[in-house]
């Protein structure tokens, strides 16, 4: 993969959401980003777990209308 993944996971609750991501992380490439799109007030946490367990990088977490955006930066892909 390359580029930015958009991940739309809004509707889907715990733990989708962080394994959704998980999923897409082991198919990038170093420096991929991958924006999350989710209405599961876990998924904040959940990812941010998740980059921090892993080595990957959340580069900014934003409130929309209805939903978050968690932009994730992929350091160590395959994990």
């Amino acid at each position: 993969m390359t580029g930015e993944l958009i991940l739309d996971v809004r509707g889907k609750m715990c733990p989708m959401p962080v394994m959704e991501v998980s999923k897409a992380a082991r198919q990038a490439t170093p420096g991929q980003v991958i924006r999350v799109l989710a209405t599961d007030p876990a998924a904040k946490s959940d990812i941010s777990a998740w980059a921090k367990r892993t080595g990957n990088e959340i580069v900014d977490i934003r409130d929309e209308e209805g939903y978050v955006v968690i932009i994730a930066k992929i350091v160590n892909p395959g994990k």
